[in-house]
């Protein structure tokens, strides 16, 4: 409904009856034909108490059924769900799918290429023939078209995909489409799980290892957690999938391997050291080119370099709003920061002593192409990071350059590892997985390793590949090359000894102020409250990582429990406004 507010219409929604109050009240201006239903409004306050947020937040996420919207989806016979076959399953895929039907929750842990989307097709074929409808995850919008054109390709318009950056003209075709029940199969980003389908059956969440799930606003909740969550209370079926499943999935669900890939090639592994772009690696990537093959190039950052520096006092120019360094975009002629967007001209001598030149840390993606350019030229390059992928469109013609050969090599960061199909990569280059390691981060060795198996993954689709790894580090992840799962164990044990999730809880309680004392002050202040309560360990508190971000000093407290029920209690009771509560956190800079 709309209701008048400070002289502006808002939509509210009305929570229970109650009688008339003494003050004076307005009329409700419009009733609209939606609502929610009880199971919604029960999730939207398990989301606002377990995730501290208003109840208002929390029910924005969802969006309402149609007033008296009973459809009906049996009606549709099974025999018209595709345009032609599914897919044939080999028979460890129809093992597999055996497997995972007999479980309300499961894992599918497969390796890349060994069909997953395949038990996915069937599944929905299967749900929908039911009379029943589906939602499938993908950890970002960049990860859509190609998951498009398949599904399409079995149900044509009963799919639809949902994103953020849909216009609101489309968003409102794909809800009238729900309300009709024309459209039964939505796939797309975490806001995909709120859509209002009717008699949903079926939840799969693709890569679910990946940390885009968790939402880095309020309301901070986990897209994947909050999946299983849902499927509980309306009787889905849910499926988690990855080729590198996060030790928390692993350990909390049943799991059904994958263990071979469809096609099988050869991979061969090779260590090199450095830290650029060196002879090693650009000999290797001018080969295949003369071969006509296609090549992948991961690096850790966009821009031509994370951080500038004096090498004179050792200060990094850093952004005058936050406690990072500027990032330096050449092709742009401008450092800026990626967290506040803060931008300059660049600099060639110390803001602080006035020393030049200023020397760079760690190679980005601008970099990266420059340096290739230069030793191979001819080679053409796709850029492959937030800076040129910007749309979905941008995305899509990236894609259809890499599938037609018109790309010969494919430089990007971590939006390479997110479950792309490029069937012609024959050789893959991983810089970076040192800097993983080094983060202050208990799932650091995991980020690291996981993230090798992904880009190690986009090659040798179709033909055998080569994998160089950039390390002087080869003996954390060359036990691991050939299969993630005894890593997976040793990492199991690893949080089980150290008492990390998901055999503890963690929160994180971030105090963020214009004055630092200010924001010291409270940190130091909700530290002695929270040592009163009892299963709580307070694992340390202080400044932030990036101590400062957009003007405002950042303090951080780390909480740990063995049970969430004495987080939550102890969590209440000191929440407050200006006081940011982060349960089961993924981010901790």
């Amino acid at each position: 409904m709309k209701v008048p507010v400070k002289g502006t219409l808002k939509e509210a929604v009305v929570l229970r009856s109650v009688g008339e109050p003494e003050f004076e009240t307005q009329s409700i201006t419009e009733v609209l034909p939606y609502c929610y239903r009880p199971w919604q409004m029960e999730t939207a306050r398990f989301i606002a108490e377990y995730y501290f947020s208003s109840f208002g937040e929390s029910i924005g996420l969802f969006l309402p059924f149609l007033q008296n919207q009973e459809v009906d989806n049996r009606n549709n016979p099974p025999e018209n769900l595709s345009i032609e076959e599914l897919p044939q399953l080999s028979p460890a895929q129809k093992q597999a799918y055996e497997a995972l039907n007999k479980e309300q929750n499961a894992l599918l842990f497969g390796v890349t290429g060994a069909g997953k989307t395949e038990l996915y097709i069937h599944r929905m074929a299967e749900k929908l023939a039911e009379g029943k409808s589906c939602i499938l995850l993908m950890p970002e919008i960049a990860l859509t078209p190609q998951m498009e054109k398949r599904l399409k390709r079995y149900f044509g318009e009963r799919v639809a995909l949902w994103h953020s950056r849909l216009r609101k003209k489309k968003k409102e075709e794909i809800l009238e489409g729900i309300y009709e029940g024309r459209i039964r199969i939505v796939a797309g980003a975490r806001s995909a799980l709120f859509v209002p389908l009717e008699d949903l059956g079926l939840i799969i969440v693709d890569e679910e290892h990946d940390d885009s799930y968790k939402a880095m606003t309020r309301p901070r909740y986990h897209a994947r957690d909050l999946a299983v969550y849902l499927g509980q209370k309306i009787g889905a079926q849910v499926w988690l999938a990855s080729a590198t499943p996060s030790v928390t999935s692993y350990v909390r669900f049943p799991v059904i391997r994958l263990k071979e890939p469809y096609i099988q090639t050869e991979k061969t592994y090779r260590f090199v050291g450095g830290d650029t772009l060196n002879a090693p690696i650009l000999k290797a990537l001018e080969e295949n080119y003369r071969w006509g093959e296609q090549s992948l190039v991961f690096v850790p950052t966009r821009a031509n370099f994370k951080y500038l520096w004096c090498e004179n006092c050792g200060r990094t120019h850093q952004c005058p709003y936050c406690s990072v360094g500027m990032s330096l975009h050449r092709r742009r002629r401008h450092l800026r920061c990626h967290h506040c967007n803060y931008t300059e001209p660049i600099r060639e001598s110390c803001a602080e002593c006035g020393h030049t030149p200023l020397k760079s840390d760690r190679i980005g993606t601008e970099e990266a192409m420059e340096i290739i350019e230069r030793a191979i030229p001819g080679i053409r390059i796709e850029q492959f990071d937030k800076d040129a992928i910007t749309t979905p469109g941008k995305l899509e013609k990236a894609l259809k350059r890499i599938e037609s050969g018109e790309s010969d090599v494919i430089v990007g960061t971590q939006m390479l590892s997110k479950g792309h199909d490029y069937p012609n990569i024959t050789l893959s280059v991983i810089t970076g997985l040192d800097y993983l390691l080094g983060l202050g981060d208990y799932r650091a060795r995991e980020r690291a390793v996981a993230l090798l198996h992904q880009i190690a993954g986009r090659s040798g689709r179709s033909k055998d590949a080569k994998i160089l790894i950039q390390s002087a580090q080869a003996e954390t992840f060359a036990p691991w090359l050939d299969d993630y799962e005894p890593f997976l164990k040793e990492e199991s044990e690893f949080r089980r000894l150290g008492n990390y999730p998901p055999f503890a809880h963690l929160a994180r309680v971030l105090i963020a102020r214009k004055e630092e004392d200010t924001a010291a002050a409270k940190t130091a202040e909700l530290a002695e409250r929270l040592k009163c309560y009892e299963g709580i360990e307070i694992v340390g508190y202080g400044p932030a990582p990036l101590e400062r971000i957009a003007g405002k000093y950042r303090y951080t407290v780390l909480l740990r429990a063995a049970r969430r029920t004495d987080l939550l209690r102890a969590l209440h009771a000191v929440a407050e406004r200006g006081v940011e509560i982060d349960m089961d956190p993924v981010e901790f800079s």
